[in-house]
């Protein structure tokens, strides 16, 4: 993999790990929502999903403080592409199954976000961010103003991922919209 600015792993190290603590909290707050969607994709024994429901958030809020070290961001990176590779397998199963009408259990900013083509899709990209995020990085020492770059870099990332969960949330009631007129 080729190296990367040290700029941009560093925004996309951040955008990352904020999403994954977004993610975390989410499910550590509505701990029987979260259990809920989990039960179901039908994927986990009954008598390990309370276990798996409060495991996943201590996993993504883990992996979140990892990215954030310089040290420790491939480990970090390694650890949320495994869990984004989990969800998405969990997403891509239930759809084979004819399963549309679940609730990802990722929480955003619409809430209620089920599954379909368009998480995967997203889910896609996530993983792709993630590879990114354990990329060798060029050598270059950073210079003072590069913080306004990653501060930008962290808070353009995150909007659109909100966006695009929003657009997914939304786009049942939009659909619907359209077949009346």
């Amino acid at each position: 993999m080729p190296a990367i600015d040290p700029v941009f792993a560093v925004a996309l190290r951040g955008a990352t790990a904020l999403l994954l603590l977004r993610a975390a909290l989410h499910k550590v707050r509505d701990a029987d929502g979260f259990r809920s969607a989990l039960a179901g994709y039908a994927l986990l024994p009954v008598r390990l999903e309370a276990m798996a429901a409060h495991v996943l958030p201590a996993l993504e809020f883990t992996a979140a403080l990892l990215l954030v070290g310089p040290k420790t961001a491939r480990s970090g990176a390694a650890l949320a592409a495994a869990l984004l590779g989990a969800y998405t397998l969990a997403i891509a199963v239930n759809l084979v199954r004819g399963r549309r009408d679940l609730d990802c259990g990722c929480g955003g900013p619409a809430g209620g976000l089920r599954i379909g083509g368009g998480l995967l899709a997203r889910n896609a990209l996530l993983l792709a961010a993630t590879a990114l995020c354990a990329a060798p990085l060029q050598p270059r020492v950073p210079a003072w103003l590069d913080a306004f770059s990653i501060l930008g870099g962290i808070a353009a990332l995150s909007a659109l991922h909100a966006a695009s969960e929003h657009l997914m949330a939304t786009a049942p009631g939009r659909a619907a919209l359209r077949a009346r007129s």
